[in-house]
C-alpha cells in the first residue's frame, strides 16, 4: 500500500494552482487546501471592517481582530468540492473576486496573519495525504514536503487566463485591470520581508504557458505517482 505524502504546489498568482491541485486530490484521494483562499477570507473581512481599501491600511485593527476569525472548509455535498467559510459564512464566490485579488497581496504580506494561517494549515497536514497550494508551502508550511511544485507563467498568458475567468462569471472588468493586478501581486509576494515567493531549492518548475489544462495535469499526476511509487518501495 502506497503511503501518503505531502503535495505542497506553490507559484505565481493565476497560474492555476488551486485547479490542478484540487484535481490532484481528487484523483489521489486526498485532502486539498487552498491556502489563497484562506488570504482571501482575511481580505475580505479587512474590507467589510475597512481596514484596507485603496486610500489606506489599518493594519493595527486587523491584528487586533485576528482572534476573531474563523476559517474553515466544508465540503459542498452537491458538487463534492471544499467551500470557504468566514465565520460560519460561506464566502466561496465572493473571495474570488477582483476587487479581493486587490488586496490580498498586502494583508497577505502580514506576519501576523501569516503566523496564524500557517499554524491552521500545518495542523491540517500532520496526517499527510494532502494537496495544498499558495505561495510559500514548499518552502515555510511544508519544508519537508515530499513533492514540491512550482508553477509559472508569463504574466500575459495568466493575465489572459484570468480575465477570461473572470469575464465567464459576469464581472465587469478589463483586461488591463486583471493585467496590472497580476503584475502587482507579483512584486508584493516576491518582495514582501515575511516569507517571500521564492521557489524551493527541491521544487519541480511547472511552465504552463504553453500548456493545456490537460496536459499540464497529466504531467503533475505522474510525477505525483512516482514520488509516491518511491516512497512505498
Amino acid at each position: 500500500m502506497n503511503k501518503k505524502i505531502i503535495i505542497a504546489i506553490d507559484g505565481h498568482s493565476s497560474t492555476g494552482k488551486s485547479t490542478v491541485a484540487r484535481q490532484l486530490a481528487k484523483e489521489l484521494g486526498y485532502i486539498y487546501v487552498d491556502t489563497g483562499a484562506m488570504y482571501r477570507a482575511v481580505t475580505l473581512y479587512a474590507m467589510r471592517k475597512c481596514y484596507i481599501d485603496k486610500h489606506h491600511f489599518n493594519r493595527e485593527a486587523l491584528e487586533r481582530f485576528l482572534p476573531f476569525i474563523n476559517i474553515k472548509f466544508e465540503v459542498n455535498s452537491k458538487t463534492g468540492l471544499a467551500e470557504v467559510f468566514l465565520n460560519n459564512e460561506n464566502v466561496e464566490k465572493t473571495i474570488r473576486k477582483l476587487d479581493v485579488s486587490n488586496f490580498v497581496s498586502q494583508i497577505a504580506a502580514v506576519s501576523l496573519v501569516r503566523k496564524k494561517l500557517v499554524e491552521q494549515q500545518q495542523l491540517m497536514g500532520k496526517d499527510k495525504g494532502i494537496v495544498m497550494d499558495g505561495r510559500d508551502i514548499g518552502t515555510v508550511v511544508f519544508p519537508e514536503a515530499e513533492l514540491k511544485l512550482f508553477m509559472t507563467a508569463t504574466a500575459k498568458d495568466r493575465a489572459e487566463r484570468r480575465y477570461k475567468e473572470l469575464i465567464d462569471r459576469g464581472e465587469k472588468v478589463t483586461y488591463e485591470d486583471v493585467l496590472k493586478n497580476v503584475v502587482d501581486r507579483d512584486h508584493i509576494d516576491s518582495t514582501r520581508k515575511d516569507s517571500p515567493l521564492r521557489k524551493a531549492e527541491d521544487a519541480i518548475v511547472i511552465d504552463n504557458s504553453n500548456l493545456t489544462l490537460n496536459e499540464q495535469f497529466s504531467q503533475i499526476l505522474n510525477i505525483a505517482k512516482n514520488v509516491i511509487e518511491g516512497k512505498a518501495n
